[in-house]
């Protein structure tokens, strides 16, 4: 599907009325993340990003241990607000699932110890950008989804579940499928505010 690149950046939205459907198959869904991976740019070409695509069983399981970790820390009485919001991830069509390969990245300090502090910042804005990319791609196809962070409340028992490389760091989770809500109008701050030019 051709799209104009401003339309793409703007149909990309946080969408969380999902339906375990999907409008394109799963190797398409593959193909796009296998794309952005190979396209999206890293600091050094470190090429860092790491994805786990969970979809069927393996995406119920993930929220399932969510719903099984946050009910061990969140107050009991307040639980039933935590549950409606992972149920909603649940009902997605699948999850795509970011980590950072931190062999890779401690590697690049030992190698270039003069940028030491800034391989890990370096590493989370090729993530950033990684998850931007699959994200839009996904809004082109008319897929909605959202960006979830339950990584250190979750990030051993996911390991343990796909036995995930010990070095690989989980960044995000993002439940994607059919849209069966649109989100709200966006609201806008002045971009006069927020982009200053000058020639010198």
């Amino acid at each position: 599907m051709n799209v104009n690149f401003y339309d793409a950046i703007e149909k990309r939205r946080s969408v969380y009325a999902l339906k375990k459907e999907s409008l394109i198959s799963d190797e398409k869904i593959e193909e796009i993340i296998a794309y952005a991976l190979k396209h999206t740019p890293t600091a050094f070409n470190s090429q860092t990003g790491r994805v786990i695509l969970l979809l069927g069983d393996g995406h119920e399981k993930l929220w399932n241990i969510a719903e099984d970790a946050l009910r061990e820390i969140v107050p009991k009485d307040s639980f039933d607000q935590t549950q409606e919001k992972l149920s909603g991830f649940r009902n997605a069509y699948g999850t795509v699932v970011y980590f950072e390969d931190y062999q890779v990245v401690e590697g690049l300090q030992e190698q270039f110890s003069l940028y030491k502090d800034n391989f890990p910042v370096w590493s989370n804005q090729a993530s950033g950008i990684l998850q931007n990319n699959i994200w839009t791609a996904f809004a082109v196809e008319g897929l909605g989804a959202s960006l979830q962070h339950y990584n250190e409340v979750i990030e051993g028992q996911v390991k343990a579940a796909w036995k995930i490389p010990d070095k690989w760091k989980l960044v995000a989770q993002m439940p994607f499928g059919n849209i069966a809500e649109a989100p709200d109008e966006k609201s806008y701050d002045a971009v006069e505010e927020r982009l200053k030019v000058y020639t010198a």
